[in-house]
């Protein structure tokens, strides 16, 4: 059903990532352990590899919408892209991720927003760029109110997206198909990018799904 929402969980709340970023700014500081990449390495580095082969230029601006810890956005860097900012609600994961990037990449740039209230304008650029993994999820397991914050997310990102920009989001919750359907009033298809498959009771699907979009014209 297209309008079904997910089941709310203690995934979508501030609370949670909060804590869950304390631990990880404590354990980064004793042990210099970066923390969990959101659905693994493995997830992170199909959607690296895509934009490098994509043939954008190294200086586009991409942002990463939940940076986490920032790991995509170091691996990009170390790709060579240069114009590169993180952005999540928790200040929190931007402490972490500034900490986990100062030693290697220092340029990179990350900073608190969040993106259901805050106006696009203070970002100050648009992106042709804009990568989502994990946080539209989050955002769709909110306890209140999912399909409006949503609907706030959709508009925002794609505020952010310049002319030519494209939208790569990588999801554990929802379908391609459901992702197609959501993001069809503001975007195009790109591409379904290939991700690892499970066959279960003689079914096939996918872990994850990852989808690139383009800004309509």
């Amino acid at each position: 059903m297209e309008d079904a929402e997910l089941d709310s969980s203690e995934l979508g709340t501030h609370t949670y990532w909060q804590q869950a970023y304390i631990k990880e700014i404590n354990n980064f500081d004793e042990n210099g352990d970066p923390g969990d990449v959101w659905f693994g390495e493995d997830s992170a580095m199909r959607i690296v590899n895509w934009i490098c082969k994509c043939g954008i230029d190294k200086d586009t601006a991409i942002i990463d919408l939940g940076c986490g810890n920032g790991y995509t956005l170091s691996e990009l860097a170390r790709e060579g892209f240069t114009n590169l900012l993180g952005i999540d609600y928790c200040p929190e994961a931007i402490i972490l991720a500034e900490k986990v990037a100062k030693s290697e990449f220092p340029d990179l740039k990350f900073q608190v927003f969040d993106i259901t209230r805050d106006d696009v304008n203070i970002l100050g650029k648009k992106f042709g760029v804009v990568h989502d993994k994990g946080t539209y999820d989050a955002i769709s397991l909110n306890p209140e109110n999912p399909k409006e914050h949503r609907q706030k997310y959709i508009e925002k990102m794609v505020d952010m997206l310049d002319d030519n920009g494209m939208f790569i989001i990588t999801s554990c919750n929802w379908t391609e198909s459901e992702l197609i359907t959501q993001f069809q009033d503001k975007l195009k298809l790109k591409q379904v990018l290939p991700t690892p498959q499970f066959k279960f009771g003689g079914k096939v699907g996918s872990v994850v799904s990852s989808v690139v979009f383009e800004k309509k014209k």
